[in-house]
């Protein structure tokens, strides 16, 4: 079975829409324009990209990656691996981007089951929440940055599920405040 993995930066109260500049969003950027660069904070986005088999996305995040990731020499690593998208709505794919449409959590689990490395879910925040809420989650990968944001889309939601321990298996802290944590669910 395939390791689920949600990985995105996130505020210290938890919010994580629109950390790269996104219009259309009071506080967008946050992760650039609030807190200095330091490179070694993003040492595991290069990791996930050598070790990740997948990509999964939520259509939303899909369609803001699609035009811009392919051309990004930061990003070749997740360009070449399969992507998938979960929408309900998304007719078909972007050929700059191309990704197999799945269209819903259970189609998720089932591609769990099939031979690959771990499956890295990135930004998505509806898709990771329902991710989540269906006990799908293997592990997080967070980038906490160190800024209140009060509004936005949260990582965890207020669903009505019960408790999910998590063992932290990873940690650092660097120099801009950044705050790595890397937790398994414990099953």
């Amino acid at each position: 079975m395939r390791t689920l993995i949600v990985t995105t930066f996130v505020s210290l109260d938890g919010v994580m829409e629109a950390p790269g500049g996104e219009p259309g969003y009071r506080n967008s950027g946050w992760t650039f324009n609030d807190v200095e660069f330091v490179p070694e904070a993003y040492e595991m986005k290069g990791r996930e990209q050598e070790e990740t088999g997948a990509l999964l996305l939520g259509r939303v995040s899909y369609e803001a990656f699609a035009p811009v990731w392919p051309t990004m020499d930061d990003f070749a690593g997740y360009n070449a691996m399969p992507r998938y998208v979960v929408s309900t709505t998304l007719t078909h794919d972007d050929e700059r981007w191309p990704a197999t449409i799945l269209r819903s959590v259970d189609e998720v689990a089932d591609l769990k089951q099939t031979d690959g490395g771990p499956i890295a879910v990135h930004g998505s925040a509806t898709l990771a929440k329902a991710l989540a809420d269906a006990g799908l989650v293997d592990r997080y990968h967070l980038l906490v940055f160190p800024v209140l944001l009060g509004a936005g889309k949260r990582l965890f939601g207020a669903s009505d599920v019960d408790a999910t321990r998590l063992r932290l298996v990873e940690h650092d802290v660097y120099a801009n405040g950044i705050q790595k944590n890397v937790f398994d669910v414990v099953r």
